[in-house]
């Protein structure tokens, strides 16, 4: 089999340079070429349309109307006021007067025209963060539990996920070339430290090679009881393991083989959640999180990328091989995994104080988009606080905010801001929205089938009606939707999941474990939105009713019959119950 298109365009690109510098350069229109589209990935830009007019300018004999979104790496998803400052003036200034927060901890911009990308880009370096690798076939931005319930130990892991982060960015000074040239002609030199496991046989790149990996590769840190990060959901993570006393990481668990996308019709296509490979020190983390790249980078799929993430590496190969070729690179071996143990994948809303006595305040921003309306100022609120705000803000796997590290003699002052722009009552929301959580979707996204971030707030709307029928308004339920199954917000791991098929039409799914330990189960295909609430009612009223003390949703509706458990991510498309069975199952007095 021939390799992969995308392989040809990485081998032909001078190492992500392409013809970036000329399309920027025309300017008889707002897109880039095809190639290029794909070269700028590894930049942390996805050219975009807004999909909402493209018929309108198709008749008008006018091309889309092309945009970029800009995606800023934050690893540990830790920014300074100053740098959430200057991400609100970009946003401003170049986008669409919104800040996007995402699902894996980083600032998104969207809207940005191809004239204004340079500078973009170059002011967001001002700021002290970068976009490179912030998409493309690499190693992304690495996340880090933001903690704010076991700060002592926070500082550690996140020192290691931008380690990581350092030690596995791209070595290319194409970055520097294209979007931050002051005109000098010099280029940039970036050194490696620490040293490498190989030597490099070429070229600019000493990990990825010319070819880069297969497909994209996502780290995590998580520090247990907490996986806000879902760890299971990546290509490879590291849990912390932490002394009794609760003080210092003795070292880590070794997860390798998450993913969450698929694609619909195609059964050899899953999510999988990641197996504990072995447990390494602190000391060696980092050259265990190079042999892991190595190894995807020399043994996964070149030819389909559909098979091309570590999941499906760690398939073909089995975890024991693939765990002996990492060892083979570390010239150890990894020892036992420890014992460990997670209580839940969501985040802890409002006040909480560390040992030292300083106070973080966790903020939910509904599917992670910070902006002004008439009725609540967020994006002016959070700029005033940033203002005056000495500690720092941390970025949560689930799209929400810590305002962290608060100091005693701060806190009146950020409370009054907070009940000032009536980010205190943000809180106040049902368990099910605190839980939700959607990818962006339409109008931007090319691959949205379906709307997403803009359905689901007035869906859950429609099932807070039943929650609150059924008494379960403080109820933790996770609520996932994404437009296209590639899985962005992680549907596959929410308890119930709404992934979209085309336009007001879903997937549903249920049965995912609350700690992010289970993938769900489809239950119904093909649903009109219009008829989710009708659908899911039964259901939680059947919850309400006749769950155990302490069991979650997603627990229940895998106990009640509703779907079969998923025991493996190659059994994801196996077992579904056709409606004729599910609806024999449903409890007479819930319906």
């Amino acid at each position: 089999m021939a390799l992969s298109k995308n392989e040809g365009i990485k081998d032909a690109s001078n190492y992500l340079r392409g013809t970036l510098l000329e399309g920027l350069a025309d300017t008889s229109t707002g897109a880039l070429s095809k190639d290029d589209q794909q070269l700028t990935k590894f930049h942390g830009i996805y050219q975009q349309d807004d999909r909402d007019l493209r018929k309108e300018r198709r008749q008008a004999k006018l091309e889309p109307a092309y945009s970029f979104m800009i995606r800023v790496r934050v690893p540990g998803g830790v920014a300074t006021p100053k740098q959430w400052l200057e991400m609100d003036r970009l946003a401003l200034e170049y986008a669409n007067d919104a800040l996007k927060l995402t699902t894996r901890q980083a600032f998104q911009f969207h809207g940005v025209i191809k004239s204004e990308l340079k500078q973009t880009i170059a002011e967001i370096n001002q700021a002290l963060l970068d976009t490179v690798a912030a998409c493309g076939d690499v190693n992304r931005n690495v996340m880090c539990n933001p903690n704010p319930y076991q700060s002592k130990v926070h500082e550690d892991a996140l020192a290691l996920a931008s380690d990581i982060s350092d030690h596995l960015t791209p070595r290319t000074s194409a970055y520097h070339e294209i979007w931050l040239d002051d005109g000098s002609g010099e280029k940039v030199k970036v050194t490696q430290d620490p040293p490498l496991l190989i030597e490099p046989e070429e070229g600019e790149e000493p990990i990825y090679g010319k070819h880069y990996l297969p497909r994209k590769f996502k780290i995590v840190v998580a520090v247990p009881p907490s996986n806000d990060v879902d760890i299971y959901a990546h290509d490879l993570g590291f849990i912390a393991i932490v002394d009794e006393a609760g003080e210092n990481i003795v070292g880590y668990n070794v997860t390798v083989g998450g993913g969450m996308g698929m694609s619909h019709g195609k059964e050899e296509t899953f999510p999988r959640l990641a197996d504990v490979m072995g447990f390494c020190t602190p000391e060696q983390a980092l050259a265990v999180a190079e042999a892991v790249v190595l190894v995807q980078r020399d043994h996964g799929n070149r030819e389909d990328r559909a098979q091309a993430r570590l999941k499906y590496t760690i398939e073909r190969m089995g975890l024991d091989v693939f765990r002996a070729e990492c060892e083979k690179l570390l010239g150890f071996q990894l020892e036992e995994p420890r014992p460990f143990h997670f209580d839940h994948n969501g985040d802890r809303y409002g006040w909480v104080e560390d040992h030292r006595g300083h106070w973080h305040y966790t903020l939910f921003v509904e599917n992670g988009r910070v902006y002004d309306t008439d009725d609540y100022a967020l994006m002016t609120g959070l700029r005033e606080i940033a203002k005056v705000h000495e500690g720092d803000f941390r970025l949560t796997a689930n799209q929400n905010l810590i305002i962290a590290n608060i100091a005693p003699e701060a806190k009146e002052q950020i409370t009054a801001l907070l009940e000032q722009y009536k980010m205190i009552d943000a809180n106040e929301r049902s368990g099910l929205r605190l839980n939700s959580m959607a990818c962006v979707a339409l109008p931007t996204c090319g691959l949205a089938l379906a709307e997403s971030q803009r359905y689901l707030p007035s869906l859950v709307s429609e099932l807070e009606e039943v929650i609150e029928e059924a008494g379960l308004r403080h109820d933790s339920i996770i609520v996932r939707m994404t437009g296209c199954p590639n899985g962005c917000a992680r549907p596959y791991l929410g308890e119930i999941g709404f992934v979209g098929r085309k336009p007001n039409t879903y997937n549903v799914y249920l049965g995912a474990g609350f700690a992010g330990d289970r993938l769900s189960k489809l239950f119904r295909k093909s649903v009109d939105s219009a008829d989710i609430k009708s659908l899911l009612r039964p259901i939680l009223l059947d919850y309400a009713e006749n769950r155990n003390e302490g069991e979650r949703f997603g627990d229940f509706v895998v106990r009640a019959g509703y779907v079969n458990a998923t025991e493996h991510g190659r059994d994801f498309h196996k077992d579904f119950i056709e409606p004729e069975e599910a609806e024999a199952a449903v409890p007479a007095g819930a319906a």
